[in-house]
Parts: structure tokens; sequence; C-alpha cells
């Protein structure tokens, strides 16, 4: 077998996943890309490991650490995009530039009047408001 046919695949699988890394903006669209790249350097190892007829298979054993980096880096990314999704709402790569919460709370209210300004949102505000209202305390005896 000739070693140019799985270079000629394994670039294209490279160029695939360049594209897909640099042109999409769903992350996890660009995870599958990352793994489409690191699937072709496995084949280019594997390649090159049978074409030099290396005795130690070096190029194999390089591979199947690949592989085993490759799926611990699947598992953290798709935590991680996970967390993002739960925090953000949105897994879209453009809108994930900046670090700061779009809808942050406002700062604390140093009075601590619990007016406008504390800090809190307004369903809590208005949770507080019903739960004084169902149940009015008592007085102490």
């Amino acid at each position: 077998m000739h070693v140019v046919y799985p270079l000629i695949v394994a670039a294209l699988l490279f160029s695939i996943g360049v594209y897909g890394v640099l042109a999409r903006r769903n992350a996890i669209l660009v995870l599958m890309s990352v793994e489409l790249m690191l699937n072709s350097v496995n084949l280019n190892l594997v390649t090159f490991d049978v074409w030099l007829r290396d005795r130690l298979h070096g190029g194999q054993v390089l591979t199947l650490f690949t592989i085993v980096i490759a799926a611990a880096e699947v598992g953290l990314g798709l935590a991680i995009v996970l967390l993002v999704f739960r925090n953000r709402e949105t897994i879209d790569v453009d809108r994930l530039r900046t670090l700061a919460e779009s809808d942050a709370d406002p700062p604390l209210d140093p009075a601590g009047d619990g007016g406008p300004g504390d800090g809190r949102g307004e369903k809590a505000q208005a949770t507080e408001r019903d739960h004084a209202a169902v149940s009015p305390r008592r007085a102490p005896q």
C-alpha cells in the first residue's frame, strides 16, 4: 500500500477540523472539530509506524496515548460546556468572549435597609413579601 493515500485522508480530516474550529460558533461542534484533528494525527502516526516498520510500534503506542487524552478532553470539555450552558443558557462561542455575567446583580446597598439597591433580585424581595403576608409574626408573650 502506498503511504500517500492515508496521508491525503489525514490532511483532509485535519483541514476539515481546522475549518470547523475557525468557522463554527457552537462549542460542541468546535470540540468535534478538535477530535477530527486529533484523529488525523492518529492516522499519520499509525501510517508512518507501518511504513517505517518500527519494531517497537512507537506510532501505535503514541496513538493509544492520544486516544486516551482525547477521551479525557471530551469528558472535560462537555462538562465545561454543560456548566456554561447552565449559567449563561447559550453555548455560542462568540457570546462567551467576556468573563462578566451579562445580568449581574447590582452592588450591595451600604445602608442595608432592603431598598432597591440591596443586591437581591426582585424575585427574592417579592418572595419575602409573600411569606410575610401569608404568615404574620406573632408578638412575643
